[in-house]
């Protein structure tokens, strides 16, 4: 099979892999999108909060912030489109004190920045008329921040993508790339099959680092290395009833992983609390359930009527960060590292945090680089 000459593949079918399929589908034919697990989404797409974000917390400038608010509403226009579950929430920030309130100012001034032209602020009153139960002297109110149902999308995507004549192929692990000097040759399942293809797009989520060495590239040079951040959730039993998220301002210099608890809710009205992050070296999904108190003392100061017995494990999930512990904080990786020399090889790396809400723009922005290569 190794004589076979694909025109595209995609390595990774999580969300913004299989966004990609379908945009580029829809331009270009003979594309493939191989993942190594049974389906599609199965790690940090399907281990997420499924916010769609409006850019309060992206620097902009950087691609998460850049892409945050058209992202917000190319996913609202595909769920509209094609009946994708989703709901404009609205998000409250809530502040108590004064150190707290004025940082509220900064975070406003991030998201305008950023496009997000619609914020409030609350007063304590109009904060008890949304929700009574929350307990904060100040917040601002994003109303364009929602939830989707991320499998929904991503059932979308897929379906979409195979209707433009992509073939996805699971339980099929990249195990090595060689560089021919005009195209790849995909070593695939440790030798079970081989071929080549023109174009090679590198959107392996947590593996993402792997991929981009078995091409040739130096990661630790690069600073493509992934370092696993692990967030957990809890819920509650009896369940808040809450109808926006709601966030706390994060403490000032937060160490990593030591931010506020969110309040989130999914489409069925359930309330969940986190993420509470962690790095790890592995990747395991197991939950610590030793984490209750930190939750706790977190969400108490918003939502006092919780108690320490109330709180469950949920869920966990691991982000593939670029940012290491106490590093600064990074951006996606979006680049066709034909200055390393490897023309047509797109890599994705450190795609986290807003991944689900910039996943449209992400995969029109992987079309413009496959583009100058297939067009």
């Amino acid at each position: 099979m190794i004589d076979e000459v694909v025109n595209i593949t995609i390595i990774g079918a999580g969300v913004i892999g299989l966004a990609a399929a379908r945009e580029l589908s829809a331009r270009h034919k003979n594309l493939v999108l191989l993942e190594k697990n049974d389906t599609y989404g199965m790690e940090t797409s399907s281990r997420a909060g499924e916010i769609i974000h409006s850019g309060l917390y992206f620097p902009a400038g950087m691609f998460k912030g850049d892409f945050c608010r058209p992202g917000n509403s190319a996913l609202i226009e595909t769920c509209a489109r094609h009946n994708i579950p989703y709901r404009r929430t609205g998000k409250l920030v809530v502040a108590n004190g004064a150190e707290q309130i004025e940082r509220l100012q900064d975070i406003k001034k991030g998201g305008e920045e950023n496009g997000a032209d619609d914020l409030l602020f609350l007063s304590q009153k109009e904060i008890h008329s949304l929700e009574p139960d929350v307990r904060a002297d100040a917040a601002l109110f994003s109303p364009s921040t929602g939830i989707i149902d991320s499998h929904r999308l991503m059932a979308y995507f897929l379906q979409a993508a195979e209707s433009n004549g992509t073939v996805v192929v699971y339980r099929s692990e990249v195990t090595g790339i060689q560089f021919t000097g005009k195209d790849y040759v995909l070593e695939v399942n440790n030798g079970e099959y081989s071929f080549k293809t023109n174009v090679l797009i590198n959107s392996a989520g947590l593996y993402s680092d792997h991929i981009a060495s078995l091409v040739g590239i130096d990661i630790e040079k690069q600073g493509y290395k992934i370092h696993y951040n692990k967030g957990i959730f809890y819920y509650a039993s009896p369940s808040p009833k809450l109808r926006h998220l709601v966030w706390p301002v994060n403490p000032p210099n937060k160490k990593a992983g030591r931010r506020g608890i969110h309040a989130e809710i999914d489409l069925s009205g359930m309330v969940k609390f986190g993420p509470l992050w962690d790095y790890v070296e592995t990747i395991d999904y197991t939950c610590d359930e030793s984490k209750r108190g930190l939750f706790y003392e977190s969400i108490k100061t918003y939502l006092p009527q919780i108690t320490p017995e109330s709180l469950k494990v949920s869920m966990c999930g691991i982000r593939p960060q670029l940012h290491g512990p106490g590093e600064p904080y990074r951006d996606f990786v979006i680049k066709d590292e034909a200055a390393l020399g490897y023309p047509g090889f797109i890599n994705l790396v450190g795609m986290e945090c807003p991944g689900l809400t910039c996943c449209i723009p992400i995969a029109q922005y992987v079309t413009s680089l496959v583009d100058r290569y297939t067009s």
